[in-house]
């Protein structure tokens, strides 16, 4: 589910960022944005949100690659950090599902227009769908032109966390609140706390249908060790209303940041409007 920079992985230099207030008064938080408006205003087509993974954050090589793109084929493009990641505000060990989910469905409302297409890879594939069910809600399904999910990580707090872990790393989240993750993607771990795990499951998708509400791509590597290729078969299965084509590429891995992965992403994107 992490989709950290990979190490030694230089970062590319932008401008400040501007930023967003999202919460109430007891949670207010700046959250940091960089969009980028269309060439064609009069007649644009569909925008690109990207939503990033647990732990990353804009400046990744694939959210980088996808703006280039944008820019390139005079595409309006949104990118984000989810607070607690980049440079926005808040503590990691803070955010939760549904308050990542949030600030997403903020940030889409208030600095897009028009249909867009979701982008989200690993985690940010479940918050992409949380963000369609709710723009569906508010009565705005018209704003999703299509979904590209890169190894979607749906429901991964409970289904690839939780019920995957140990006894005593359940007992540490119980008794102390969290526990200390390793990961391949960086040198020191991560917290994994309670109220990620316990809130995961206030938004869980899987266990019913689930809407895009547009039509879906997803790109799924086989030997990804985050997320198995059979957890996309499932999600596609879900997804029964909707049109939805998967890709599975037999020796991509989890990140998908390959020249070849990019480019199949952007021509995923492309073929959707």
């Amino acid at each position: 589910m992490t989709q950290q920079q990979p190490q030694g992985e230089a970062t590319i230099s932008l401008p400040t960022p501007n930023f967003l207030e999202t919460g109430d008064e007891r949670n207010r938080r700046r959250i940091a944005f960089r969009r980028r408006f269309p060439l064609n205003s009069t007649y644009p087509r569909p925008g690109l949100v990207w939503l990033g993974g647990f732990k990353s954050d804009m400046l990744s090589t694939k959210a980088q690659r996808l703006d280039d793109w944008a820019a390139a084929h005079g595409r309006a493009n949104l990118r984000f950090d989810y607070s607690g990641h980049g440079e926005s505000e808040g503590r990691f060990e803070d955010g939760t599902i549904g308050l990542w989910a949030q600030e997403s469905l903020a940030l889409i409302r208030a600095q897009t227009q028009g249909p867009q297409i979701l982008i989200g890879s690993s985690m940010g594939g479940w918050i992409a769908l949380l963000a369609a069910r709710e723009l569906a809600r508010l009565g705005e399904a018209d704003r999703l032109a299509g979904m590209v999910l890169i190894a979607p990580a749906v429901d991964f707090t409970q289904e690839l966390i939780w019920d995957k872990l140990p006894e005593p790393a359940r007992r540490d989240i119980l008794e102390q609140g969290f526990w200390m993750r390793p990961t391949a993607y960086a040198p020191q771990p991560y917290p994994i706390t309670r109220a990620l795990i316990e809130d995961g499951r206030d938004h869980l998708l899987l266990g019913g249908v689930v809407r895009s509400h547009c039509p879906v791509h997803i790109l799924q590597g086989m030997q990804d060790p985050d997320v198995p290729w059979e957890h996309a078969l499932r999600l596609v299965h879900r997804l029964a209303g909707d049109a939805v084509s998967l890709t599975l590429i037999k020796d991509a891995d989890h990140r998908q940041s390959r020249d070849e992965d990019i480019a199949r992403l952007l021509a995923a994107v492309e073929a959707i409007a």
